[in-house]
């Protein structure tokens, strides 16, 4: 399996980069995005681009391959409605909407957040944006797209988050992540999990469009 990935310096895409890297079935990964990865393997070819939302020109390289895992994203912490659908709706449409029609053949997986408002019309900002981006995205004509809604995702391995508050975080509440996944199933995994679950999917398909933290642990 070829895969490409987006967001590949970020926690989840780091979690997602690891996995596929030591994953046998995976033969090649095309990380694309703003800035390189540390990681070297006969298996990782690396596309940089200044915008994702704009891969004109790059065409020819994004052909044949069987899927995708979309984790590029971020807080909307401090951001109008209008940014953050700009950064998120917007570039993940224009991101798919040219894969979908070079691998139309191909799998999309879409990383959302627990919470995700699939209405549209809640009180919640980011949980609209992230909605209306994931119903988008079920309809843009993919053989297969499925939407990952992780909860609290535990970095392992070395990942870490590129915020720092973030990972205070982590690393406050690393220790506790067992007992917090025994009394909250539907709301923890891990960043090795949510890695392995997604190739999974990307082999396998799955029995629904949208999977919460407890399909994800399942896999």
């Amino acid at each position: 399996m070829r895969i490409i990935l987006t967001g590949a310096t970020g926690m989840v895409g780091q979690g997602a980069l690891r996995e596929c890297l030591l994953d046998s079935t995976i033969t090649e990964v095309l990380a694309i995005g703003r800035t390189s990865v540390p990681q070297q393997s006969p298996k990782l070819r690396q596309l940089i681009v200044p915008d994702l939302g704009d891969l004109s020109g790059h065409e020819p390289e994004l052909s044949g391959y069987d899927a995708c895992l979309f984790c590029a994203g971020v807080s909307s912490v401090g951001m109008s409605e209008e940014k953050y659908t700009s950064i998120t709706y917007d570039l993940a449409l224009s991101f798919a909407g040219t894969l979908v029609r070079i691998n139309p053949a191909m799998t999309f997986i879409f990383v959302s957040g627990a919470g995700t408002d699939s209405t549209e019309k809640g009180s919640t900002m980011w949980a609209r944006v992230k909605g209306r981006t994931e119903n988008a995205l079920l309809k843009l004509g993919f053989a297969r797209a499925y939407m990952f809604r992780p909860g609290y995702i535990q970095p392992l391995h070395g990942v870490r988050s590129k915020t720092r508050f973030y990972q205070a975080i982590y690393d406050l509440i690393g220790p506790l992540t067992l007992l917090l996944k025994g009394r909250f199933p539907k709301y923890v995994t891990t960043t090795e999990q949510l890695g392995r679950a997604m190739i999974r999917v990307a082999h396998n398909g799955y029995s629904k469009p949208i999977l919460e933290s407890i399909d994800i642990n399942q896999l």
